[in-house]
Formats: C-alpha cells, sequence, structure tokens
C-alpha cells in the first residue's frame, strides 16, 4: 500500500485540529440543550391586561437577548386551571427544559410542578407562589409587603385627613397564594389602624365584575359608613370605584396595585388614591435570566426562600398624586404621553406631568 505523503499527514492532522473544538463546541451545546432549549411562560388569565401587554413580550425579549436560539412556549390560560395544566403537559411534550408558571390556581399547580421535575424540567413560579410543592425558583414583588404598603398608605391618607368610617376590603383571588400575602400584609395595616373593618371578600379569579358586584352590596349595607376601600389590585380597584359611581354615592379613597394605564389616570383624575408601582420589566426579565441558568445548568440563589423554595423578591413602589411624576416620566414604563390624553389632559397638566 503506498505511504501518505509528509504533506498529506500534515493536511489532516490540519484539519482535525479545526474540526476538534468545533466538534466538542457541537457536543457540548447538544448535551446540555443551552443554545436550542425550549422554555414554557405559562400566564394565569387576560382580566389583567398586563400579561399580554408586558410579562410576556418583555420575558421573549430577554430570552432571545441571552440565548437566541431558545423557543419560548407562550401559553395563557384565561382562569382556568385544567387548561393551565393541559399547557404545562403539552410544553414537556414539546420537550420544554423550563416553565415559568403564574399559576391559575396555586393548590392545583403543585401538580404541574411534580409532573415537570419528573421530567428534569426545572421550574419558576413567577408572580405568584406555589407553597404545596417546591418549584426550583421563585419571581416576584414582596407581596406581603405590598399588601401592607397599600393599606398603610391608605390608613396614613384617611388619618390626616380625619375621616370618619370604616373600611372595605376587596381581596384577591382565594386559589392564589399571593393574594394571601397580600391580604396577609394588609391586615398587618389595617388590623391595628383603629378604623374598623366593615367587611372583606376573597374575589373569585380577580374578576372585577364580582368585585363590583360585592362592593355595590357593601354600599347599600353601609352607606355614609365607608371611610376607605383596600382594593388588592386596580381590577378590583377599579370595580369598587366603578361601583360608588353606579350608586351615585361619593367615591372614597381606593387602593390598587399593579400601575395600570386605567389606574394611573384613575389617580390623576382623583378616582383612586393610590396603586404599586412594580415595574414588570424586572420580573420578567429577572425570570429570563433565573430560566437561561437553569438552560445552563446553573441553579440561581435568590435573595430569599419562601414556602422552602430559592427566591428573588423585589420591592415595590407607593404610587399616589404626591409622587407620579416619578414614575409617569419619559422613558419610564408610563409616559405621560400614554397617561395625559383627552380628559386628563388638565389634570396632569396640574400634577407636573409632561
Amino acid at each position: 500500500m503506498k505511504k501518505p505523503s509528509l504533506r498529506a499527514v500534515a493536511a489532516a492532522a490540519a484539519a482535525l485540529a479545526v474540526l476538534a473544538p468545533a466538534a466538542a463546541c457541537s457536543a457540548k451545546a447538544s448535551g446540555s440543550g443551552g443554545d436550542h432549549a425550549k422554555v414554557a411562560f405559562l400566564m394565569p388569565d387576560i382580566a389583567s391586561t398586563r400579561y399580554e401587554q408586558y410579562d410576556a413580550p418583555l420575558f421573549k425579549a430577554k430570552m432571545k437577548q441571552l440565548c437566541g436560539g431558545c423557543d419560548v412556549l407562550y401559553q395563557n390560560a384565561n382562569a382556568d386551571a385544567a387548561k393551565q395544566q393541559q399547557q404545562a403537559t403539552s410544553a414537556l411534550a414539546q420537550g420544554a427544559k423550563v416553565i415559568v408558571i403564574d399559576p391559575v390556581d396555586s393548590a392545583a399547580a403543585a401538580s404541574i410542578v411534580r409532573m415537570a421535575q419528573s421530567r428534569k424540567a426545572a421550574v419558576i413560579a413567577y408572580d405568584r407562589p406555589i407553597p404545596a410543592a417546591k418549584a426550583d425558583y421563585y419571581v416576584s414583588f414582596d407581596n406581603e409587603k405590598l399588601g401592607h404598603m397599600i393599606g398603610q398608605s391608605l390608613v396614613d391618607h384617611l388619618k390626616e385627613t380625619r375621616a370618619q368610617g370604616g373600611l372595605l376590603e376587596v381581596n384577591g383571588s382565594p386559589t392564589d397564594a399571593a393574594a394571601g400575602l397580600i391580604k396577609k400584609g394588609v391586615h398587618s395595616a389595617v388590623d391595628p389602624s383603629g378604623f374598623k373593618l366593615l367587611a372583606e371578600f376573597d374575589t373569585p379569579g380577580w374578576e372585577p365584575a364580582k368585585a363590583q358586584e360585592w362592593v355595590t352590596g357593601q354600599i347599600s349595607k353601609f352607606r355614609g359608613q365607608i371611610a376607605g376601600v383596600v382594593a388588592a389590585n386596580d381590577g378590583t380597584g377599579g370595580a369598587s370605584i366603578a361601583a360608588f359611581k353606579a350608586a351615585a354615592a361619593k367615591v372614597p379613597p381606593v387602593t390598587g396595585n399593579d400601575a395600570e394605564l386605567a389606574a394611573m389616570q384613575r389617580i390623576v383624575a382623583g378616582d383612586q388614591y393610590n396603586t404599586i408601582s412594580k415595574p414588570i420589566r424586572i420580573v420578567a426579565e429577572a425570570a429570563a435570566v433565573a430560566a437561561h441558568g437553569f438552560v445552563k445548568g446553573e441553579k440561581p440563589k435568590g435573595n430569599a426562600t419562601l414556602f422552602g423554595t430559592p427566591s428573588e423578591l423585589f420591592v415595590p413602589t407607593v404610587v399616589t398624586q404626591q409622587n407620579i411624576k416619578d414614575v409617569v416620566k419619559p422613558g419610564g414604563a408610563l409616559e405621560p404621553a400614554q397617561v395625559c390624553t383627552g380628559v386628563y389632559a388638565a389634570s396632569c397638566a396640574k400634577l407636573g406631568l409632561r
């Protein structure tokens, strides 16, 4: 057999030297799935406008920045826990390595956690915790602190204005563990305040219509006695305000949470007393960073532990007319051009929103 020439051997060796690192790189990517992983982003409902308008787009954008080849499987359960279970099952069947889930029902979501983990997929609880099963990570604002902040802000305002009467408390969904934390925080401010808690209500599915119906009944029952309403989010807060207006009753100070556009406009107009600014970009991008970490095999540590789960909790900001211009500003999550439209323009000008 003819022996290969020295030139041919050298050429072959050079080719192998070039190919070996590429092959190793390819094997590494193939083994970890890091460059082409699928990540599920499962949101709970469309009643809160934030999920479609902010959470999903921001999460997708950050994931694309971190991992151009990763595929985000986005689904919204429209307040149906069984549908969310199906969406999680489908995502795992498609090969999702990480599930980021804001659960419709925190208790029911425990089965999703166990199912995903049995298939070696990581679970990141997003916005709402999953107490009955330990997710791999939890990303949210500090909901108990949030509840205390909106409640204390209202109580302080009522004391400053020497308001008379009691309070209504409109809580979030009884199946949402985050709502339970907000409720606990609200009570920590309201219970020792000296204001009587006239009645409270856990709003099924956070549905504004159900909150409005309940508040309407309380207006009839306690007409002239309601000094303020602690509502757990902007949807239930807006519904509470609508109930007073429909009953031709004076609207008392009403709280909120989420800093939705409509809520900011109600604050500008003087219809809603406060809301909570918790920039969704913060949690959406933090969840994406954590998801990318799991994809690479790196488990994030967080800055707290909640329900036995490593957690990353952020502190929100209370927004009233006094500081709204610090939140609604050029380059902010909401800009004056968005808030100060039509009938709100004059009120915005008085508050210095430009």
